[in-house]
């Protein structure tokens, strides 16, 4: 062992020092400066657009460098986003929309002029890595007969039009959820877990052997959020979350596999209905994931800190250890959802709800999509609210922003769709009616929206009415006009 160093006055000072410019190095992702790592080591990230307040496509980019995103998936092959990603290095992946895949399928020339107007003109500029042929398609059985059976076409007629123009390093998939397998997003033991029977032959073998062929890879929009809410719970909320010192254990006793996170679960459920057909080794990426930061008054868990809780983990998860039990250090492409909270997203809160950033671009909590920041070493986040289920009342009105600015117009068709659909929903506000007074479209709405929300919402009606209606636990009933509530 050598002799140790004397011990210097300016030691204690320089250890202050290094420990400031350790903490200044670890907040460089939140500077607003372009991140400085090496490309395509952070988590990717899904940039979506449903929104009418989000920054420019330039400024967007800005953002995903500063959050450390390695790259990035976009809904659309969108001209101004995809100029915008150019010359960063950032590996982008580009949705073909569900609408044209029976056209791309019935013809190789409908799929290279798709290929001539929406790819060609951002390469090599724009480094795209992936085409998705659709999103989540067989989650939508309207679309049963028309698409179902083309999305395998429609790859292979992109394909054959990729090779004949020399384009080598762009590969093809589509995204599915996990309601492709027969249980669901939460199909116990992983090692039982099948595709449904209805797609199982008919889709997925086919698209298997595809993306076998090519050397491509599975997407699948992993929620863990969703089965932890669903649970009644069975799913340890720490487990949900991938935290790494949690104590949930799951072994599998097909396998013999102990589980120390749902995700990881949920990954292998998916790699054993592709071996259940005969496809193993085809390689999965996580198209989606992520947790809400804000939701609905009766939706549970949907808060910041578990947001950033659960893709902090993910991050410093996949840079330490990527792989699963069943699939050890295989390294995936794992997109988070989503970039922004988008507020014309239909549905219930939680929906607008995913952003790493508020539309102002503001950071919604601190994370290095990287990987390198130790958790120890973010600031503190705020307490959770709602990690149990509420219990009080809960009304459905008219959203404060609608009510400031009032679009007379898309108030009444919603005023009219509300009154349309239930029964009796409107009476009150009729002439005469005990909610008549005040006379005014705002008051009419919101009486109308709770009435509708309140007969239809166990059979999934939603209090959003187009971005006009907001959920309250303050008693809107004034005067003889009472409103019916619910209980959360």
């Amino acid at each position: 062992m050598a002799a140790s160093m004397p011990a210097s006055p300016l030691r204690p000072l320089l250890l202050l020092l290094l420990a400031a410019l350790a903490c200044h190095a670890a907040d460089t992702s939140w500077s607003g400066s372009p991140f400085r790592h090496g490309r395509g080591r952070g988590l990717g990230v899904n940039y979506g657009r449903v929104a009418d307040d989000i920054p420019t496509p330039r400024r967007s980019v800005q953002l995903l460098r500063a959050a450390g995103a390695g790259s990035v998936k976009i809904y659309d092959a969108n001209p101004a986003v995809l100029r915008a990603l150019a010359g960063t290095g950032m590996a982008v992946s580009i949705m073909v929309p569900n609408q044209v895949i029976p056209d791309l399928a019935a013809s190789y020339a409908a799929a290279d002029r798709w290929v001539a107007a929406n790819l060609l003109p951002y390469l090599p500029r724009t480094r795209v890595k992936f085409l998705l042929v659709g999103n989540e398609v067989l989650s939508d059985g309207s679309i049963a007969a028309s698409t179902w059976p083309r999305i395998v076409p429609a790859m292979e007629n992109l394909h054959r039009s990729l090779r004949a123009r020399r384009v080598s390093r762009v590969k093809l998939g589509t995204t599915l959820a996990m309601d492709a397998l027969v249980a669901g997003a939460f199909p116990r033991p992983p090692s039982a877990a099948a595709f449904r029977p209805d797609i199982a032959e008919s889709v997925l073998r086919p698209l298997l052997r595809f993306l076998e062929g090519t050397n491509s890879y599975y997407f699948v929009d992993a929620y863990t959020y969703f089965v932890w809410a669903g649970s009644n719970g069975t799913v340890p909320l720490d487990y949900a979350l991938l935290q790494p010192a949690t104590r949930a254990r799951y072994v599998d006793p097909g396998t013999g596999l102990t589980y120390t996170n749902l995700l990881d679960e949920m990954l292998d459920a998916v790699g054993a209905a592709m071996s259940k057909l005969g496809h193993g080794g085809v390689r999965i990426a996580v198209a989606e994931t992520g947790w809400p930061n804000g939701g609905d008054y009766d939706q549970i868990g949907a808060n910041v800190r578990n947001a950033a809780v659960y893709n902090r983990n993910l991050a410093a998860r996949m840079a330490r250890n990527p792989g699963t039990p069943a699939r050890p250090g295989a390294r995936m492409p794992v997109f988070v959802f989503s970039l922004y909270n988008e507020n014309l997203k239909p549905g219930p809160g939680t929906e607008r709800h995913w952003g790493l950033y508020y539309p102002n671009g503001t950071a919604v909590y601190r994370v290095d999509l990287t990987g390198r920041r130790p958790l120890w070493a973010y600031p503190p986040l705020p307490a959770p609210e709602n990690d149990t289920p509420y219990k009080g009342q809960i009304w459905c009105v008219l959203a404060a922003h609608a009510g400031r600015k009032l679009n007379e117009t898309a108030v009444g068709d919603a005023l009219t769709y509300a009154c349309g659909q239930g029964n009796g929903t409107c009476d009150a506000v009729q002439p005469g009616g005990e909610c008549f007074q005040p006379n005014t479209g705002a008051a009419h709405a919101s009486y109308a929206f709770n009435s509708y929300w309140q007969q239809f919402r166990k059979t999934g009606a939603t209090c959003y009415f187009n971005n006009l209606a907001e959920q309250t636990i303050k008693d809107p009933s004034h005067g003889s006009c009472k409103f019916r509530s619910s209980l959360g």
